[in-house]
């Protein structure tokens, strides 16, 4: 297993984990990409198939192969491709219609079988322990009740975007949305477990046992409502 879980950034902000995957992949298989956290009727797969091509550009592939919908994934033999591409939108959702259609048990099985990884926001959380601790961010609209995801990171839950401004939003109302997410934070990690937040720039690189964390800005794990600050040279998590 070799997971990529990033923290919902684009281009120049992923270009460290888009180099280590093009490291770890077999160049000579296509990748699947996975938008289906996203809401089609906010943005087509079509464009998200284009923004896909041009975010994996350095990455040597032979082509990139897209699934719409989660019955196709669920039928689908994974072992074909290098790596899938598991995008961002609403982590609900998307893990909702993994478990209904099946796509969970035919990922899980691709990963605990050497299967290689790449999530961003959405697609990086659903590999914690519990989704619910994106809650302050993510709308529950599919009425999802079992939260668990494929823990795959130590036990921890993960939270992306953290630390980053929003551009529309001014430096004080910046401040205040990061004050709810750490406040959300803490409360989930006192109550569910502990939580790796990391931002935009930074992935979380899983290599079987091993698990540490790439890109260039710090990370915070919190524990028992308590929240530690952490540069990206320490890099080992536990």
């Amino acid at each position: 297993m070799k997971l990529l879980l990033c923290g919902g950034g684009a281009g120049e902000q992923n270009k460290l984990a888009n180099k280590k995957l093009d490291e770890i992949i077999d160049h000579s298989k296509p990748l699947l990409y996975i938008p289906l956290a996203m809401d089609e009727n906010y943005q087509s797969y079509d464009s998200c198939f284009e923004w896909i091509r041009s975010e994996l550009v350095n990455v040597s592939i032979p082509r990139i192969e897209m699934t719409r919908t989660f019955e196709e994934l669920a039928s689908k033999d994974l072992k074909k491709y290098s790596a899938l591409y598991i995008g961002g939108g609403n982590t609900y959702k998307l893990l909702a219609g993994l478990k209904q259609s099946g796509a969970f048990n035919n990922i899980k099985n691709y990963i605990d079988n050497n299967g290689i990884v790449i999530g961003g926001s959405a697609g990086a959380v659903i590999f914690g322990y519990d989704i619910n601790i994106i809650s302050s961010m993510d709308l529950n609209d599919v009425n999802l009740t079992d939260t668990k995801g494929f823990n795959s990171v130590l036990d921890f839950s993960i939270f992306p975007h953290y630390t980053n401004k929003k551009s529309k939003l001014t430096d004080k109302e910046n401040a205040k949305l990061l004050n709810n997410f750490t406040n959300s934070i803490i409360k989930f990690s006192n109550t569910i477990g502990k939580v790796i937040a990391i931002p935009e720039e930074d992935a979380i690189y899983v290599n079987g046992n091993n698990i540490e964390v790439i890109g260039t800005r710090s990370y915070y794990i919190f524990k028992n409502g308590k929240v530690e600050k952490f540069e990206i040279e320490t890099k080992e998590i536990n």
